[in-house]
């Protein structure tokens, strides 16, 4: 479910200083282009992410 993963990716950046989207799309077994879409949406909702 979308909103399950906007909130791991969150969680995620929130732990780790860098991450790449390739480890966090190994880290939730989606494709690169699928967390640059849920980085996207996340950015829209006014959560900045560097």
């Amino acid at each position: 479910m979308q909103i399950d993963r906007l909130i791991q990716i969150v969680f995620l950046l929130l732990r780790h200083e860098n991450i790449t989207a390739k480890q966090l799309a190994e880290e939730l077994c989606v494709s690169t282009r699928t967390i640059y879409r849920d980085i996207n949406i996340l950015s829209v909702a006014g959560i900045p992410i560097t």
